[in-house]
């Protein structure tokens, strides 16, 4: 069977790999660019969203009439810089497509990646790719889940380290990170200036910050939807693996998406991704 383990982030020991690491992190990397277009979904916000958002208002209030530079202030100047807790709690799911080139170490293509991210609050991750020998799907649960390995289009479930790599996936969502201090379950430090480390079991994301807008500093070209700011252009680069230009082609946030939607398994093992995000 193959695996994916060993060829995602910082796992991949051929040029295959690199397409994935470079381009399943976004935002993590450094480029300047323009954003495509745009298509929001409304943001109805449910009473459990709402207690969560009250309940990170609050720790921002006492953590900022502490007077310290703790790394919890670090992260709200972040988290408000995104747009705030309350409106980060409330996109309760996303349907994201980004288009990326992917570049060796030479500058040459390797070639042209789509990539469509839905997501369900807190823990449904569905990822369809299609790419130069990396075109995949994944399906993920918080809990067990499934995928369609590159190469091949059987469906098989989630074990050993696709198992793990999914489960870090999730646990380094944004859309989870930037709520880090209302889960409960997160350990948020600073190990350097202008850096976040948010901890979470054996999982561990850092962010490094830009002080002069307090966003993070891997993405220069953000776009703003319904009020939270969000990543439009990046370049990714690795140093095992080369570099990845990617840009947001669509992000729809509350479309109403259902779990049923992400768990459906592609009839002939390939990526579902819209006539318009291919184009």
């Amino acid at each position: 069977m193959k695996e994916r383990g060993k060829r995602l982030h910082g796992r991949c020991q051929h040029w295959i790999c690199p397409v994935r690491r470079l381009i399943r992190s976004f935002p993590s990397g450094s480029a300047t660019g323009t954003s495509k277009s745009v298509s929001i979904g409304s943001m109805r916000r449910s009473a459990p969203l709402v207690a969560v958002a009250i309940l990170c208002s609050t720790l921002i209030v006492s953590s900022l009439q502490a007077g310290q530079d703790s790394a919890h202030d670090l992260f709200h100047r972040m988290q408000q810089a995104l747009g705030g807790a309350e409106k980060i709690a409330a996109i309760r799911d996303l349907d994201w497509t980004v288009k990326a080139d992917a570049f060796d170490h030479a500058g040459k293509l390797i070639g042209q990646v789509t990539k469509r991210t839905r997501w369900i609050r807190p823990n449904y991750l569905r990822l369809d790719q299609l790419g130069p020998g990396d075109t995949y799907v994944l399906y993920f649960d918080g809990d067990r889940g499934w995928e369609v390995l590159p190469g091949t289009s059987n469906v098989i479930d989630l074990a050993g380290g696709e198992l793990d790599f999914a489960r870090q996936y999730l646990a380094g969502f944004m859309l989870n990170l930037w709520i880090a201090d209302c889960t409960g379950n997160s350990t948020i430090t600073s190990p350097a200036p202008d850096v976040i480390r948010i901890s979470s079991g054996k999982n561990s994301s850092e962010i490094i910050l830009n002080p002069a807008n307090w966003l993070p500093a891997q993405v220069v070209e953000w776009q703003d939807v319904d009020g939270v700011q969000f990543p439009a252009h990046e370049v990714n680069s690795h140093p095992d693996d080369g570099t990845a230009d990617i840009r947001t082609k669509r992000i729809v946030f509350n479309s109403g998406l259902k779990p049923d939607e992400l768990r459906a398994k592609p009839p002939d093992g390939r990526p579902v991704l819209l006539t318009q995000d291919v184009r």
